[in-house]
C-alpha cells in the first residue's frame, strides 16, 4: 500500500503524474476490497475473471506502489544525498516504525484480516540501505530477489520443519506473544512474507527512479509490463505442463489477496507439522495452507504461478501486471481527470481507506465470497468518504497524522 505523504508528491513538477499514481493506488484499494469481501473467482463469467485478476495481484500492486513511494521520499529520479538523504531516511524510518506498531495493534484487536501494515513497516526498514540506488541496480536487485527469495524461503521452511526448530521459534517468539504474529510469519509463512515480497518493493523503487512523465519511459514500460506478465504466468503455464509431476491441482480455498485467517493464530504449543512445512489448520489459514508461500512437499511447486504463492513466476507476472496498471493509470488520469477523480481521491488516502475497510469488515462480519452488492457497498462508502474529505483537506486523516509524525525528521542538521 503506497502511503507517501501527499504533500511530498505535490512538490514535484507534474500534478498529472501524481494523479496517475493515486489512481493506481485507488485501484489497489478496490482490489483488496474485492479479495476481502467480493465474490470468489468460482462465480465464473466476467465477474469471476475480475475477481481472479484482483486475487493476489491487488496486494502486489500495493507493495509495488509502496516501493514507488519510497523512491519519491528518497529523492525520486536522483537519490537524495547529504543532509537531504539523512532526512529522507529518517522519515522513512519513523514511518516504518509507526506502520509496524499500528499494524500490530490492529492485529491485536483480533481482526479477521491479516493486516498488511506491520509487514509494510518491515519492508520499509529493510529497503533503507537501498534508497541510495538508481533505477537499474534496483531493477536488477528486484529480479535477483524474485528468484533467490522464493528458493531460499522454500529451503529454509523445509529445514525449519525437518529439524523441529520451527516449533521452538514460534512457541517462544516474543513478537507473537505480544502482537499475534511471529517472526516466522513475517519472514517466511505469513500473508506477505519478507523473503517473497521484497521484489515488489524494489521493483516499485526502480519505477520511482524513472521519469514517468516522459513518453518514451511510458512506452518502454507499456512493453515491459506485458512481457513480464506473459513471461511469468505464461512461462509457468508452459513449464507445469511440460515437466512431469509439476502440474499440481489448485489449492482449493487457499489464500486470497489480503488473506482472511479465521483462526489466525498459531496453536498455543506453537506447533508446526512435519508434513512439508505446511502449518496446521489454525496456524495460518482456514484450510491449512501457508498464506504467502507454497508447501515444501515438492520443489516442483516453484514452477507454478498460483496467486499469492510467493514463487518466482508468480512474482514476475504480478510485477508485470502492476506495471501495466501503473502505465494505464498515468494515461487515464491525464486524459480523463474528472472521470478518474473518485478513484484518485481514494488513492490519495489509501492508508485511511485500508484501515476503514478493516474496521468495516469486523463491524459487519463480512467475509470473502460475499454477494457482489457487499463489495459495491464498500467501494461506494470509501469513495463517498474520500470525495467529501478531499473537498476540505489535502490529505486523508491518517495520512495527515503520519505526515505530522515524520515532520521531526526535517529538524536533522
Amino acid at each position: 500500500m503506497a502511503i507517501a505523504e501527499h504533500v511530498e508528491a505535490t512538490r514535484q513538477p507534474s500534478i498529472a503524474r501524481l494523479a496517475g499514481i493515486d489512481f493506481a493506488r485507488g485501484l489497489a484499494v478496490f482490489g483488496m476490497f474485492a479479495a476481502h469481501v467480493g465474490p470468489t473467482p468460482e462465480v465464473g463469467g466476467p465477474l469471476g475473471a475480475l475477481m481472479e485478476l484482483a486475487n493476489g495481484r491487488a496486494s502486489a500492486l500495493f507493495a509495488t506502489l509502496a516501493g514507488l513511494s519510497l523512491a519519491i521520499m528518497s529523492g525520486r529520479a536522483e537519490p537524495a544525498t547529504g543532509l537531504a538523504g539523512r532526512r529522507a531516511r529518517a522519515k522513512i524510518t519513523i514511518r516504518a516504525v509507526i506502520l509496524f506498531l499500528f499494524g500490530t495493534l490492529l492485529t491485536m484487536t483480533g481482526t479477521s484480516v491479516v493486516v498488511i501494515l506491520a509487514y509494510y513497516g518491515l519492508f520499509f526498514l529493510l529497503a533503507l540501505p537501498f534508497t541510495r540506488l538508481r533505477a537499474v541496480p534496483l531493477a536488477i536487485l528486484a529480479a535477483v530477489w524474485a528468484i533467490a527469495g522464493p528458493v531460499l524461503s522454500f529451503v529454509v521452511r523445509d529445514w525449519l520443519t525437518s529439524t523441529g526448530l520451527a516449533r521452538t521459534l514460534i512457541a517462544h517468539d516474543p513478537i507473537r506473544m505480544i502482537g499475534g504474529e511471529s517472526a516466522v510469519q513475517f519472514f517466511l509463512t505469513g500473508g506477505y512474507p519478507v523473503l517473497t515480497w521484497m521484489p515488489f518493493v524494489f521493483a516499485g523503487m526502480a519505477l520511482g527512479r524513472l521519469d514517468l512523465t516522459a513518453v518514451a519511459t511510458r512506452i518502454r514500460l507499456a512493453i515491459i509490463g506485458p512481457v513480464l506478465a506473459v513471461a511469468g504466468y505464461g512461462g509457468s503455464w508452459l513449464l507445469v505442463r511440460l515437466v512431469p509431476g509439476a502440474n499440481f491441482p489448485p489449492r482449493l480455498g487457499g489464500p486470497k489477496a489480503g488473506d482472511i485467517a479465521k483462526g489466525g493464530d498459531f496453536p498455543k504449543g506453537g506447533d508446526m507439522p512435519a508434513s512439508g512445512g505446511v502449518p496446521n489448520i489454525s496456524e495460518l489459514t482456514e484450510n491449512g495452507e501457508p498464506m504467502g508461500a507454497v508447501p515444501t512437499d515438492s520443489a516442483l511447486r516453484l514452477l507454478g504461478s498460483e496467486s499469492h504463492s510467493g514463487v518466482p513466476f508468480e512474482i514476475v507476472g504480478a510485477v508485470g501486471v502492476a506495471i501495466i496498471a501503473l502505465v494505464g493509470s498515468l494515461f487515464l488520469a491525464e486524459k480523463l481527470p474528472k472521470w478518474c477523480l473518485p478513484v484518485t481521491a481514494v488513492g490519495s488516502m489509501s492508508l485511511t481507506a485500508y484501515v476503514l475497510h478493516v474496521i468495516a469488515i469486523d463491524a459487519t462480519g463480512s467475509q470473502p465470497g460475499a454477494p457482489v452488492y457487499v463489495l459495491l457497498a464498500f467501494i461506494a462508502g470509501v469513495v463517498a468518504f474520500a470525495l467529501v474529505w478531499s473537498r476540505f483537506f489535502r490529505r486523508g486523516p491518517l495520512e495527515f497524522l503520519l505526515g505530522k509524525a515524520t515532520a521531526v525528521a526535517q529538524k536533522l542538521k
